[in-house]
């Protein structure tokens, strides 16, 4: 999934049309409309949550994206996330006619103060319909964020909606840090992503979704990786994981849009 800078880089280029060429590796689209023209003087400063850019601004940044993608690479990306996973309405409702089929900002059991409410969203992939865009439907692929106890969560949004808005999206927000388990290998230990792996599995999960982002291979470009040699840690985390994740199957990979396929979608 990769962003305006990256599709315009002729570096970055080489290493993704060899990814392409090598493994048919998936391209699709991460919009990040802080630093993707159009820039329109915003009265809030960057990042501006994508539900107060204008629709006509949001509109074109995610057309640039789209053009600089298939001019730099030579594809038409199907897969869409945002970046910060600020997902909402606004955005959801323009995806389809700029040709995305899939979307993948939703991380459930998760909340941001003042965005889009998913916190009870699946854990597998769903069709979602698009709202404002004449039954145009997407298939959604969440972030793998299990919860440890189903109950739990359940109770805790029903808390949540019983508080002031502000206060109900600051307990929903602090819910993944105590009673969930994700695969992500910079937000979990190991120990937890295996958990994740064991609940999903167990509760009839079909799909797991792990992400990482490319300034996280690199050393200070995140503040929870600041030498080479964390670098390397992370590498050997994922390592580690993925040959018990084999060892522990079935598991075979999948491109997002190859989930298009997927039999037994739910509708959410």
């Amino acid at each position: 999934l990769v962003t305006y800078q990256v599709a315009r880089d002729p570096a970055a280029r080489e290493v993704l049309y060899y990814w392409r060429d090598r493994y048919g590796t998936e391209i699709g689209a991460h919009l990040h409309p802080w630093n993707t023209p159009p820039f329109a003087d915003l009265s809030e400063p960057e990042p501006v949550r994508s539900e107060k850019i204008p629709l006509p601004v949001l509109k074109e940044k995610l057309a640039n994206l789209v053009s600089a993608i298939q001019e730099g690479l030579g594809v038409t990306p199907r897969s869409f996330r945002m970046g910060r996973f600020d997902w909402g309405p606004k955005l959801l409702s323009l995806l389809p006619e700029m040709g995305f089929q899939v979307d993948s900002s939703m991380v459930p059991l998760t909340q941001k103060v003042g965005g889009p409410d998913y916190f009870l969203a699946s854990a597998d992939p769903f069709r979602l319909l698009v709202p404002g865009a004449a039954g145009a439907t997407l298939v959604e692929v969440p972030l793998t964020m299990i919860p440890v106890c189903p109950a739990a969560a359940r109770l805790v949004y029903r808390l949540s909606a019983a508080l002031p808005e502000a206060r109900g999206e600051r307990l929903r927000e602090w819910f993944h840090y105590v009673l969930a388990a994700g695969i992500h290998p910079v937000w979990f230990p190991l120990p937890s992503m295996r958990l994740a792996v064991r609940l999903h599995r167990g509760r009839g999960g079909r799909v797991l979704n792990m992400f990482l982002h490319s300034t996280e291979l690199a050393a200070g470009g995140n503040p929870q990786i600041p030498t080479e040699a964390a670098v390397e840690r992370l590498v050997q985390k994922i390592r580690s994981f993925l040959t018990w994740l084999k060892k522990t199957g079935p598991v075979q990979g999948v491109t997002l849009s190859e989930l298009l396929e997927m039999g037994g979608l739910a509708e959410g």
